[in-house]
């Protein structure tokens, strides 16, 4: 939970987070929402960098929201470790019967990779071709 990251480790995810999207994906927004405090925060640190992270919430009494997904380098399989050791994190910290993402279209193929499946059509969010997946749990 956001209470029991440090200052770095914030910081660090912050960073990487403002790296892809900022810098990467060109999106412009306000990334800091507020949503951070009530977030169960995965991430994966190799001790200098925040290299793969993503942020979790209750978003209501069975459903479990991820966002916030990134990963500094791609096709390295740190995406993949990601998601699994959060979803053993998530199904440890919430009493949820699926777990939700809206995913960038261009990421959809990962994600069912993971066991997710698309539930919705297109959509776009800050600008992007997004999809709603789900797993259920």
């Amino acid at each position: 939970m956001f209470s029991r990251l440090s200052g770095r480790e914030v910081y660090e995810i912050l960073k990487s987070r403002a790296e892809v999207f900022l810098l990467e994906q060109n999106i412009i927004c306000q990334d800091m929402d507020d949503v951070d405090y009530d977030c169960l925060h995965c991430f994966l640190y190799d001790g200098k960098r925040v290299q793969a992270c993503l942020r979790a919430f209750l978003s209501d009494d069975e459903e479990v929201t991820i966002g916030r997904v990134v990963s500094l380098e791609h096709k390295k399989g740190l995406g993949r470790e990601l998601m699994q050791k959060s979803i053993e994190e998530i199904k440890k910290n919430f009493s949820c019967k699926k777990i939700v993402v809206h995913a960038q279209k261009q990421a959809e193929g990962y994600y069912e990779k993971m066991g997710f499946s698309t539930v919705s059509g297109e959509f776009l969010e800050e600008g992007i071709v997004h999809v709603m997946m789900e797993m259920i749990l």
